[in-house]
């Protein structure tokens, strides 16, 4: 066994690595990774985990910018299978966007080389290429100042053609950074917000600055609250549930939508596809105190009694959720967006055929493209006759008054919600349409 393997932060630094590699190399999530129970990052310590987490994080944020630099040291490209990339970007990452001395991040990457058969004949070009780095961080942060890299190529041109080169610049920008924590709570914003610290939105989120697990938070073991980006809490409120109304949270899981509409009194069928994500809607909702029927279901395909409203947060790309999500922008493809949009269709017809006349549909998605989001209303309007847009009103959303378009539909963007302390600036992308069936 390499003796730096017991150094301090090694075991960090090479979590990080294989979260990038896993991401990179074998398309996994880093969400699944992060809670897989067997992964090295799971038998880290509290702040080796946090450590991980950040590098992993920051590299494949601006993974565009990282992966050009680490090019111009580089006489040919890297070979893909092997761990040798991924070594080499967490440590210019480190180098260029982290606090981290020098010396910790070159002298960490060199001892992962060196622990990797693979990797081992490279270390010495592990070294040269991070030293070199290290030198030239000057001129090297000017060169990785242009967002128009931190997204593929794919991505960042939908961006432009969608929101204009300044508006696709902005989004850029309001990702690059940690995000904050966000949390629905059920009572009293100002008064949680204060015990946390943070501050409250005007549209009711809590925001904070995490630090340490959330589970340790004052109130989670009670089931004051739980965790929901700014974004995402807004359709549920544009049903403006009420007690006794009958509604359907479909595509329901993990359930912070189901929670809210709970919350609110109403009565709620959460539905989804996978039982194992029902079973955990389910935990949320007991810890919560909070209850709600639940069908394992394609939602397109359900039959039942018509319900007084319908939220639909479909299945997308999840091309808003970039800053949280890091890795979406690296394995979605510009294909995956046509096959997704052809389910929300058909999630979109078989909600309107549950739901009765004079009821209420909010449809959203987590997405920044228009086939998944604007597009996707006028194809349903054309096809319903007897469906109208029931305008989003900017005192539904205070503070995002400049999100609602000229046909009454909410799109937020990252670059909205802006504050001097950027981990307490943005939100995800999204968008929410609200309409009524005569």
């Amino acid at each position: 066994m390499n003796e730096n393997m017991n150094a301090p932060g090694f075991a960090a630094r090479r979590a990080a690595t294989q979260l990038v590699h896993g991401v990179l190399q074998r398309g996994r999530p880093l969400d699944e990774a992060l809670d897989d129970p067997k992964s090295p990052f799971a038998a880290l310590d509290q702040r080796d985990r946090a450590l991980a987490r950040a590098i992993a994080g920051t590299t494949l944020r601006r993974l565009g910018n990282l992966r050009a630099v680490v090019a111009r040291y580089l006489r040919k490209p890297l070979d893909p299978r092997g761990s040798l990339e991924s070594i080499l970007l967490t440590g210019a990452a480190q180098l260029l966007l982290m606090d981290v001395p020098d010396h910790a991040a070159v002298g960490v990457a060199v001892d992962q080389a060196n622990a990797d058969r693979q990797a081992r004949p490279f270390a010495g070009l592990v070294n040269a290429v991070l030293r070199n780095i290290a030198r030239e961080r000057e001129e090297l942060s000017t060169f990785i100042a242009d967002t128009s890299r931190d997204v593929p190529e794919w991505l960042q041109a939908r961006r432009v053609k969608a929101w204009g080169a300044e508006g696709a610049k902005a989004i850029a920008e309001g990702e690059r950074n940690e995000p904050p924590l966000d949390i629905t709570v059920k009572t009293d914003p100002a008064g949680w917000a204060e015990k946390f610290g943070g501050r409250a939105l005007p549209t009711g989120t809590v925001r904070l600055v995490p630090h340490g697990p959330v589970m340790e938070l004052p109130g989670f073991s009670d089931g004051e609250w739980w965790v929901q980006d700014a974004a995402a809490a807004l359709p549920a409120q544009l049903l403006h549930a009420k007690p006794g109304m009958r509604i359907a949270d479909l595509c329901a899981a993990p359930g912070g939508k189901t929670a809210q509409l709970a919350a609110a009194g109403a009565d709620v069928t959460a539905v989804d596809r996978s039982a194992p994500r029902l079973r955990r809607l389910t935990e949320n909702l007991k810890r919560l105190g909070l209850e709600a029927q639940t069908i394992a279901a394609d939602a397109a395909a359900l039959h039942t009694a018509p319900f007084d409203a319908i939220l639909l947060d479909a299945p997308c790309s999840a091309t808003g959720t970039i800053r949280r999500h890091p890795d979406v922008a690296w394995l979605k493809s510009e294909k995956d967006i046509a096959s997704l949009a052809d389910l929300q269709t058909r999630l979109l017809d078989g909600a309107v055929r549950l739901l009765k006349p004079g009821g209420i549909l909010v449809y959203s998605t987590c997405s920044l493209e228009p086939e998944e989001g604007e597009n996707q209303i006028e194809a349903l309007l054309t096809r319903n006759p007897d469906l109208e847009r029931d305008a989003v009103r900017p005192e539904e959303v205070p503070g995002l008054e400049s999100a609602i378009n000229d046909k009454g539909e909410l799109r937020t963007l990252p670059s909205h919600l802006p504050n001097p302390e950027p981990r307490l600036a943005g939100l995800d992308g999204f968008f929410a349409a609200r309409l009524v069936r005569r």
